[in-house]
């Protein structure tokens, strides 16, 4: 394992820590953090105001004796006490220049992969078949992608499930909602005993359509919901014609989400759904009364999760209703259940709205309480909050309605094209495919930015924008840095001969300390579930890039040798902000 292996600052902590200890004081006291003042210092050590009390000795001295012994450190080229006992660190430049070197020669940059993978299975997307997506379903689409991107990333092995809502009464609506409009079908004949057609009697777009008819006229017919609610019936217990057309549901629909989903780079590893675990649920539930873990109550048959340390309400999961139907709760511990059998992950992450909170304790502690999961299977909830209009308020349409997701990456993707056609000459069939690329990138920055917990306020202008911390901003660097390269090789020189070089001056320092911090943010992303985390480091990132651009000659430099290491650190910049955008989801065009 290179040098590169250890987090810098780890290696900048050793190196004080063998000052603390050289001069008679405990290694441990030689942290290192970045500085809070870079207009003084790079990095800072504050362990002599920590051991002043245990050493009985004042924190400068302690201090003026560490900056002693750094005095000839091959790491710092200075250390020094400042009142009232801070140590103010510069790293040397070849220091540094060894470790961006072994960053450039290892795989992953030297990122320290875990000895023990986990297995991680993540819950996300939840769409639910034959109704289509809207804006509510990007969240967690696209935090959910990111999240198992990273986790992959750092050595994990993660599978992603889009867990479908394709088994309740939406399909007993359409199903109800086709007979009166066909009830001529072979579907409906109960006596027919012959194959069924293999196309689907319908087109997504009608499916789209005769769900919402249905279920604004079942909330005021109760006789049309209760013959919903039959039809819903017949097709859970096998009734032929109706399994039938619900395959031809789950066909058309699946078919239409794969596109939706991959417009936005957005791929499941597993397409199933509630559907899959419907004849797991009697099982579960003479599991759940043989050990005595439900109980009757009011007629519904319950587990009780309240703990004695809840300052809260935590009411009891409800397995069945009184008429015993399933609800979400059966579906989510069954699909637990089948989980555990079919995969045994040491971790399952549902990325799902904030709102969902009390839910998914109540279904954990379940699952925890019932021994439907190992003692060390983690369950976590990654809650999400609102992608909301300039208004503040949930993002709706111009009059009111909920936005499908395909018209706002197309309104995204609009927007972007006339901006590159503003921008810059380009082949109209170019245009569009670099407008597709960065409309992704937009939208998925605009959102991954925030933590995930917090709501947002979806501003296209801003999250089109060239400048400031967006998407486009993030790519038009990327793109710069490829065609600074491009006229490189157009010179005749050699990217992959080009060696890198000591900093020559203060930005080139700093864009390569901002290097160096990529396997700690990289490891810290994965730990958190925290996609932000790439964000912020990417937008530093790029900053630190354009400051060392503007400031530096680098096609003019007539040294060849430093010409050829500022260009060897503009590939590997290029090579990081690259892996990072794959991670949060989105690519970077050739050009822009």
């Amino acid at each position: 394992m290179g040098i590169v292996m250890k987090k810098l600052l780890d290696l900048l902590s050793e190196e004080a820590g063998r000052a603390f200890e050289a001069a008679g004081y405990d290694a441990s006291l030689g942290k290192v953090t970045v500085s809070n003042r870079p207009d003084l210092c790079e990095y800072q050590c504050n362990g002599a105001m920590a051991g002043a009390k245990q050493y009985r000795k004042a924190p400068v001295a302690i201090a003026n004796e560490v900056a002693e012994k750094l005095a000839h450190s091959k790491v710092f080229k200075e250390a020094a006490a400042v009142p009232p006992g801070f140590l103010n660190l510069k790293i040397s430049e070849s220091f540094l220049l060894e470790y961006v070197k072994g960053m450039a020669a290892e795989e992953k940059f030297g990122l320290e992969t875990s000895p023990r993978p986990r297995k991680i299975i993540i819950d996300y997307g939840g769409a639910n078949v034959a109704k289509p997506l809207h804006v509510g379903h990007i969240r967690s689409a696209v935090i959910g992608e990111s999240v198992k991107r990273i986790c992959r990333y750092v050595g994990n092995e993660v599978i992603g499930d889009v867990h479908l809502g394709d088994w309740g009464l939406q399909m007993g609506l359409i199903i109800t909602g086709l007979r009166e409009r066909k009830p001529e079908m072979v579907y409906f004949d109960e006596d027919f005993q012959g194959e069924y057609p293999k196309e689907a009697p319908f087109t997504i777009s009608e499916l789209e359509e005769i769900y919402p008819a249905a279920s604004a006229r079942s909330k005021e017919d109760p006789e049309y919901k209760a013959r919903a609610m039959e039809a819903t019936y017949k097709l859970q217990s096998g009734n032929r014609g109706y399994r039938a057309l619900w395959r031809h549901m789950m066909d058309v629909s699946v078919a239409d989400l794969k596109k939706n989903y991959g417009s936005l780079n957005v791929e499941f590893d597993l397409w199933k759904g509630e559907s899959d675990v419907h004849e797991l649920i009697p099982e579960l539930v003479a599991y759940m009364k043989d050990n005595h873990y439900a109980y009757i109550s009011e007629g519904a048959l319950v587990v009780d999760v309240k703990e004695e340390t809840d300052t809260k309400e935590i009411p009891p999961c409800m397995i069945l209703k009184s008429d015993g139907a399933s609800l979400y709760n059966t579906t989510d511990l069954a699909t637990i259940m089948e989980r555990m059998r079919l995969y045994r992950p040491d971790e399952i992450v549902y990325v799902v709205d904030k709102r969902q909170d009390l839910y998914f304790e109540q279904v954990f502690r379940c699952a925890r309480k019932t021994k439907l999961v190992t003692p060390g299977t983690e369950l976590k909830f990654l809650g999400f909050g609102t992608m909301n209009g300039s208004d503040g308020k949930p993002f709706k349409t111009r009059d009111g309605g909920v936005m499908r997701l395909e018209n706002l990456i197309r309104d995204t993707r609009e927007e972007m094209l006339r901006k590159i056609k503003e921008g810059r000459q380009m082949p109209e069939e170019e245009a569009e495919k670099v407008a597709d690329i960065v409309a992704v990138a937009a939208l998925k920055y605009g959102d991954l930015s925030n933590q995930a917990s917090k709501d947002y306020v979806f501003d296209i202008d801003r999250f089109t924008s060239f400048e400031g911390d967006t998407g486009p901003y993030i790519l038009y660097t990327i793109v710069r840095i490829k065609s600074i390269l491009g006229k490189y090789r157009e010179q005749g020189g050699e990217i992959d001969k080009a060696l890198l070089q000591e900093a020559g001056n203060e930005s080139e320092k700093a864009l390569m300390m901002e290097l160096t911090g990529f396997n700690a943010m990289m490891q810290s992303a994965a730990e958190e579930i925290a996609p932000h985390r790439v964000c912020a480091y990417v937008y530093d990132l790029a900053n630190a890039f354009n400051h060392f651009y503007h400031e530096t000659k680098i096609l003019g430099e007539e040294d060849e040798a430093r010409r050829a290491g500022l260009v060897a650190l503009l590939g590997l910049t290029r090579d990081v902000l690259e892996c990072c955008i794959d991670v949060l989801g989105f690519s970077a065009p050739e050009r822009m």
